[in-house]
């Protein structure tokens, strides 16, 4: 999958019917957690209940990633060497707050011979903000994604829905997501009865310059698809302005103009993201 995906929902690994009911999602990630949504006395149970999960496969183009718990807690190593043993390439780290972290995870994996696999960092607390330009550039990582629930608590934030207390930390972790060249996922909405909460948060996600949303319950899906993904009218535009640039570009000259405007390399990366998102879109609608 060569997009960045709209929409990353939450999955407790516990739960069977849920992951198989997650085959028919149109969801473009699919996190299976073995951390928050697991409690102490299943962790070794949803761990191999995750596994058979894997092993079947029918996720079609949907992005698997699995959230394992933290190194610190009893479960992590044995997440992480039973993971490395499976077909999944991407695993979520919770709270993650040092470059160290992740290098003890990495240690782990080139030890079970797994030094392949991608690291999804989530910013969850104060210290990991504080040092979010170095996570984000360590060894794998290639997503942050904002862990806004804990991250408010820790803040001592008063309940907003306007996240105003939230605002540094959010740019903050955008821009150190940009820098990387990595992906930046915002944090889940918890009210899963409130759509137009869900939507006003999802916009103003997307206009802080967040890739996607990651949620919490498949009927929130449909509205961050719809917010973070292209238009008609965006998708149209990226095509014409492709085919401007390629002629340009065919004939020798210096310049593509397109309504006017002249078209650099950054509009080109820029329009071929989109064509490339409307492209696994349609792959994902064809689904069963």
């Amino acid at each position: 999958m060569t997009m960045n995906p709209r929409s990353t929902l939450y999955m407790p690994a516990i739960n069977q019917r849920a992951m198989d009911k997650a085959r028919s999602l149109p969801a473009d990630a699919v996190v299976f957690d073995l951390e928050d949504a697991v409690a102490p006395d299943a962790k070794e149970l949803a761990r191999e209940q995750l596994l058979r999960q894997l092993a079947a496969g029918g996720y079609g183009p949907r992005k698997l990633v699995v959230r394992c718990n933290a190194l610190s807690t009893p479960w992590g190593a044995d997440d992480l060497r039973a993971l490395a043993g499976s077909a999944i390439s991407t695993l979520c780290l919770p709270k993650v707050e040092s470059v160290g972290q992740l290098q003890a995870v990495g240690n782990l994996l080139r030890q079970c011979g797994r030094d392949d696999m991608a690291l999804w960092a989530m910013i969850e607390a104060p210290a990991g903000v504080a040092r979010v330009e170095s996570i984000a550039t360590s060894d794998n990582v290639t997503a942050l994604l904002m862990g806004t629930t804990d991250l408010a608590a820790e803040l001592r934030l008063p309940a907003d829905p306007t996240r105003s207390g939230l605002y540094y930390a959010l740019g903050r972790c955008v821009l150190a997501a940009r820098l990387a060249g990595i992906m930046a996922l915002d944090g889940v909405f918890l009210d899963i009865t409130d759509t137009a909460g869900l939507r006003a948060v999802c916009e103003q996600g997307r206009a802080l310059g967040f890739d996607g949303k990651t949620l919490i319950h498949p009927g929130q899906i449909a509205i961050a698809n719809e917010v973070f993904g292209p238009s008609a009218a965006a998708v149209e535009h990226a095509r014409c302005l492709l085919e401007v640039w390629d002629e340009a570009m065919a004939s020798g000259k210096a310049v593509a103009v397109l309504d006017g405007r002249l078209i650099e390399t950054m509009h080109v990366d820029e329009a071929r993201r989109v064509l490339d998102t409307a492209a696994h879109i349609a792959r994902l609608d064809q689904e069963p």
